[in-house]
């Protein structure tokens, strides 16, 4: 059984600049996999590799078993691509958009067009179809692009930043969607720098920093691979000094915002004791108090910063 995405040793230069500086990971069938980085850390040259746009100086990369150097028709067949920036001509209408794409993968024409309508009807754009593209909305765009992105039945998908942009009740909508796609078999690929996004929909999630993957791994190991960005929220009756804090082990940094105290450290049992202690001593009431595990935005702050790697 091949994975969906194998990708091995992957390199690529532009001019004097290391985009992808030998890098390595696997999808599996079925699963979301998520792609993260900051902006320039290679996720757009990395799906523009997988999906046989451009390229690359060295390595292997292989899409449903098919090799993109030696066999781009064949992946090219099993994929759908919904880019960062829009390829939807603006001049022709929804319809025309989806039935151009389909007739690029030859599919049958009653096939095309059972698809195509299926699709719009379910994107909420089938009343519309007939309209020219320049006058939708960024969010229209955005589902008239998974729209034809599935009007061939892919097996794997590539989302490259799919909710950039969008309004809280389009990007909603779409997150719904690729869940409900992934429920019914479909592997995706997403490309994104939306911490929040990549944590509801990923089962696997990989870093990329400058070229070099950064961790590969579910979103709770990374997150339990980094217990020491744990930290207390408390909220106490009155101000007090944080300097205080410095002085216990236990606590590794200690910052005030608003009315809250965040106290990070890597052993919560010890230093809940503190506090308690402490607010008996200084007449102080506790009026919340929480213990946070660090977010997968702070897990992805630590590993860009760091020159360490954790592959799983």
């Amino acid at each position: 059984m091949y994975n969906a995405i194998s990708v091995q040793d992957l390199t690529k230069h532009y001019d004097n600049v290391i985009a992808l500086n030998h890098i390595s990971f696997e999808v599996e069938k079925g699963q979301i996999f998520g792609f993260l980085g900051p902006n320039g850390a290679g996720k757009s040259t990395t799906v523009r590799i997988l999906t046989g746009l451009i390229k690359p100086d060295g390595g292997k990369a292989f899409v449903m078993g098919f090799d993109i150097l030696k066999n781009p028709i064949e992946a090219k067949q099993h994929i759908g691509v919904v880019p960062e920036v829009s390829n939807a001509y603006v001049d022709l209408t929804a319809w025309e958009n989806i039935i151009l794409i389909g007739k690029l993968y030859g599919m049958p024409p009653q096939k095309l067009k059972e698809n195509a309508t299926n699709l719009l009807k379910e994107f909420g754009l089938y009343e519309v179809k007939d309209r020219l593209v320049k006058g939708f909305s960024k969010g229209m765009k955005q589902r008239l692009l998974l729209c034809m992105a599935l009007v061939n039945d892919p097996e794997l998908l590539f989302l490259d930043e799919p909710t950039s942009g969008l309004d809280v009740e389009s990007a909603r909508l779409l997150r719904e969607k690729i869940t409900q796609y992934n429920k019914d078999g479909k592997t995706i690929f997403i490309s994104t720098h939306n911490m929040d996004e990549a944590n509801q929909l990923c089962h696997r999630i990989a870093i990329i920093n400058h070229g070099k993957i950064a961790a590969v791994d579910t979103p709770e190991n990374l997150r339990a691979q980094s217990m020491e960005l744990q930290y207390i929220e408390v909220a106490f009756n009155k101000n007090i000094n944080l300097q205080e804090f410095s002085k216990n082990p236990s606590i590794t940094k200690a910052v005030s915002k608003g009315n809250k105290v965040y106290i990070y450290t890597a052993d919560p049992p010890t230093v809940i004791e503190f506090l308690v202690e402490y607010a008996k001593e200084n007449n102080l009431r506790i009026f919340s108090l929480n213990t946070m595990m660090p977010s997968l935005e702070d897990v992805f702050i630590k590993l860009i910063s760091s020159k360490e790697a954790i592959i799983q």
